[in-house]
């Protein structure tokens, strides 16, 4: 069954104690943590906080960065994943996201190898700790910080080269769903996913996201989620809303207006 959750990106200003509460009061089941509010408030310590308000764990958000472009090292930024699984699995959570860190001044050619070694280095600690990888694909137009992975074609390629069946991608409809032609390639891309996020623009990224409430802008949501059911896709479907539309929103009215277009969109598919 589809279950929502809400990313802890979009309560940017809250803390993680505070989002399990608001989260749990309003009835939303699922929560994705954000590894920077999760390191403010401690493994042990969020794992009780979320066990007592009965919020799942959609996803871990993130590690990576495997092409040095944070000021880490291959090595360090492998490591710093390993750490990452393990607060997963201590937090009940199957999904770690996974953004690669942009070229750096490499080749395309080695920035992929670079991820791909990470990735088939990682995947047993993740397959013995009961941890999918989730490699997330960015819009051109907003991912310079973050990955050269842009495309469908392009995590679908990587993945088929690592041929673990612990890495996977996560699905973002604001990254791949804006153009239109998602819906028609859900087919092939179901067996690589490990996560849907909802996202909604009115227009293409132009350097930064500037997301919508979802059902305000082009992407469409109903059809995509319904080509998601019939492709088998029954897991989370984790709501992220980020860009300068939402500095000026109450985080309460938020919650309860993607809780109320969820439905809609589910229900519509």
């Amino acid at each position: 069954m589809a279950t929502l959750s809400i990313s802890e990106t979009t309560t940017f200003r809250w803390s993680l104690e505070e989002d399990a509460a608001r989260y749990a009061a309003a009835s939303v089941p699922a929560v994705g943590i954000w590894r920077h509010k999760l390191s403010d408030c401690g493994v042990s310590n969020a794992r009780d906080i979320l066990r007592n308000h009965g919020l799942q764990v959609s996803h871990l958000f993130w590690a990576g960065g495997f092409t040095g472009s944070d000021g880490r090292s291959y090595r360090e930024s492998v490591e710093d994943a390993e750490d990452a699984i393990r607060s997963a699995a201590a937090l009940d959570c199957a999904t770690l996201a996974v953004l690669s860190g942009p070229r750096a001044g490499h080749t395309h050619n080695h920035a992929r190898r670079l991820t791909q070694e990470a990735l088939i280095e990682l995947a047993p600690l993740a397959a013995e700790l009961g941890v999918v990888l989730a490699v997330e694909p960015m819009h051109a137009r907003c991912a310079a910080q973050w990955t050269f992975i842009n495309s469908l074609d392009d995590a679908i390629g990587l993945l088929e080269g690592i041929g673990h069946p612990n890495v996977k991608m996560m699905l973002d409809t604001y990254h791949l769903g804006l153009d239109g032609g998602l819906a028609g390639r859900i087919e092939q891309a179901a067996p690589w996913i490990a996560l849907v996020q909802l996202g909604d623009g009115r227009r293409p990224p132009d350097g930064e996201q500037n997301r919508c409430r979802l059902g305000e802008g082009i992407v469409p949501l109903s059809e995509i989620v319904a080509a998601l059911k019939t492709a088998g896709y029954d897991g989370f479907y984790d709501v992220e809303l980020l860009g300068e539309e939402f500095e000026t929103f109450e985080y309460p009215a938020l919650l309860e207006h993607a809780k109320e277009a969820f439905e809609t969109i589910v229900s519509s598919a």
